[in-house]
């Protein structure tokens, strides 16, 4: 019984960490985090490195890694091994993605403002809804 002290319910889990239940939950299921056991009540108890998990999910979601991603990493710290290698490859990864769409926003942005400088708009035409869209 004294090592059921050391758990925390839940309840208290989420207020301590400012992470839902349901969210809680939810990361049990996809076996991001697991329960030490239940109340008699059928509360889920955590031990208390459930914190430095949670922390660490959200900081990773942050950084714009997926659920999926993030599992991948704790898979291979609870096998006794930092993932820090496979981290790196995520990250650069992102960088790469990242600077894809700010390439493909960049070419957006040059054609809005190119829809923008025109100034040869028939504004008579009775067919169009907005020539600045619609013109050739």
């Amino acid at each position: 019984m004294l090592a059921q002290e050391s758990l925390k319910q839940i309840g208290l889990v989420a207020k301590e960490s400012s992470v839902p239940i349901k969210t809680i939950r939810y990361y049990e299921e996809l076996g991001l985090l697991k329960a030490s056991g239940r109340t008699e009540g059928g509360y889920r108890l955590f031990d208390s490195d459930v914190f430095s998990r949670l922390n660490f999910i959200k900081r990773a979601q942050k950084l714009g890694l997926s659920l999926s991603e993030i599992k991948e990493f704790l898979e291979v710290h609870d096998g006794g091994h930092l993932p820090c290698d496979q981290v790196k490859i995520k990250l650069s990864e992102k960088i790469a993605e990242i600077e894809q769409q700010i390439e493909q926003l960049q070419i957006l942005k040059r054609e809005l403002q190119g829809l923008l400088d025109r100034e040869d708009l028939a504004q008579d035409d009775e067919a169009l809804i907005c020539p600045i869209i619609e013109g050739n």
